[in-house]
């Protein structure tokens, strides 16, 4: 991407990305919430709603590009080990309230998303986990999009559990492709993207087995702070890209 690209305006950007091939498959790690929280002056769940209303609108944007699969590294298995209990609490509340919003989202329905939620999800309260199962279930017969979030989430914990089931009832020989139906994700495509915000730099334990070739997109800001413009640059930079696969 060159810099002039960069400088484009929001709408000249976006018909440069749809006339490029997009990702298929965009995966997330939302960092920065709590930063955002000290650098605006907010409540941790001030910053927490802020986020939560940040994905909702980011799964729009990506819908309306025509981008078919989208994950959020919502809530990992080392936060559910080692926040405070109320600071997991204010999560638990917020991630129900949020299950139940997109029950009753039209838009839901209308752009036949199917919601999948992946992780350890019997660690988390029960009435959250009902709330888990019920959007699961009303949009089990969608195909045209997927919003897959993960939580109590860990990617070596995905593996080792993909182990322990082949253990009880594995065949003696497996190959890639076996082994990938013991893993959460199935058939679900490797994500292309990554997008990471707040500047950091790292995987932290994200997809493990599946971004063996994914592109990596790092956005300076904050979570809350990501916008519209943000994604298109990282499709662009994804687009500039030559994906070789290990070739």
């Amino acid at each position: 991407m060159t810099s002039d690209e960069s400088s484009l305006p929001e709408d000249a950007l976006k018909k440069l990305v749809l006339q490029g091939t997009l990702p298929k498959h965009i995966g997330v790690i939302p960092d920065g919430n709590r930063r955002y929280a000290r650098k605006q002056g907010l409540s941790l769940l001030e910053a927490y709603e802020r986020g939560v209303e940040k994905g909702e609108i980011f799964a729009e944007w990506c819908r309306k590009l025509g981008v078919k699969y989208l994950t959020f590294y919502t809530l990992s298995l080392e936060n559910l080990e080692r926040r405070s209990s109320d600071e997991k609490k204010l999560l638990f509340s917020l991630l129900k309230k949020h299950f139940k919003r997109l029950i009753e989202d039209a838009r839901i329905y209308e752009d036949h998303v199917r919601v999948k939620v992946i992780g350890r999800i019997s660690l988390l309260p029960q009435d959250l986990q009902e709330v888990i199962h019920h959007v699961k279930e009303v949009t089990a017969s969608y195909n045209r999009y997927y919003l897959i979030f993960l939580i109590a989430y860990s990617g070596r914990a995905e593996i080792i559990d993909a182990i322990n089931k082949l253990l009880v009832n594995g065949p003696k020989k497996i190959d890639e492709n076996i082994f990938r139906n013991y893993l959460y994700m199935g058939n679900i495509p490797d994500p292309d993207l990554i997008i990471r915000t707040s500047g950091e730099m790292r995987i932290s334990n994200f997809l493990l087995w599946y971004i063996a070739y994914s592109e990596f997109y790092f956005v300076k800001r904050y979570w809350p702070e990501i916008t519209f413009k943000d994604l298109l640059l990282a499709i662009r930079n994804y687009q500039k890209r030559e994906r070789r696969f290990g070739r």
